[in-house]
């Protein structure tokens, strides 16, 4: 009997851009985690075309909006994922994010535009999936793919430059 093997797109910081190579990049995903700063509703429109999305909203987001909520928890392949933007940290790291939500097998989180992958001494993962939208600073828009077998967990950073 084969195991069941998730993979679950992350994306974060759209700002309101959907690029053409995210469907691409997250092609064959089960599910969609946005982080927040999504940037409108034709943003998840566009995303929701690739698979379901689950999103939360960002510091530049109406926290009032319906389809984004504070946080989410979401459970996969039997691990919990917890997705907030990262705003509410003040300046998220993923250490920060690991010990504010210790009860997450995997932290996603944004607000940084930066791509950045640490699994901690006890196996859980925090991942920033870098920022999808516009181009900011000297840093390259990316997305991140998420694989969930067995209980175990891998991450690929995707450039979509």
């Amino acid at each position: 009997m084969s195991a069941e093997v998730y993979v679950v797109g992350l994306v974060s910081d759209t700002h309101g851009l959907v690029r053409p190579s995210i469907a691409a990049a997250l092609s064959g995903v089960h599910a969609i985690l946005h982080a927040g700063d999504v940037g409108g509703a034709p943003v998840l429109q566009a995303l929701s075309a690739i698979a379901p999305v689950d999103a939360v909203y960002g510091n530049v987001d109406d926290p009032h909006d319906p389809s984004l909520a504070r946080e989410r928890r979401v459970s996969i392949g039997g691990l919990v994922i917890h997705v907030s933007h990262g705003h509410e940290l003040g300046s998220p790291t993923p250490e920060l994010a690991l010990a504010r939500y210790a009860d997450a097998d995997v932290v996603v989180f944004g607000h940084t535009h930066r791509a950045v992958v640490v699994r901690a001494a006890d196996g859980r993962l925090a991942v920033n999936p870098g920022a999808a939208g516009p181009r900011r600073f000297d840093l390259r828009p990316s997305v991140a793919r998420l694989t969930i077998a067995n209980g175990q967990t891998a991450i690929e950073v995707i450039s979509l430059a």
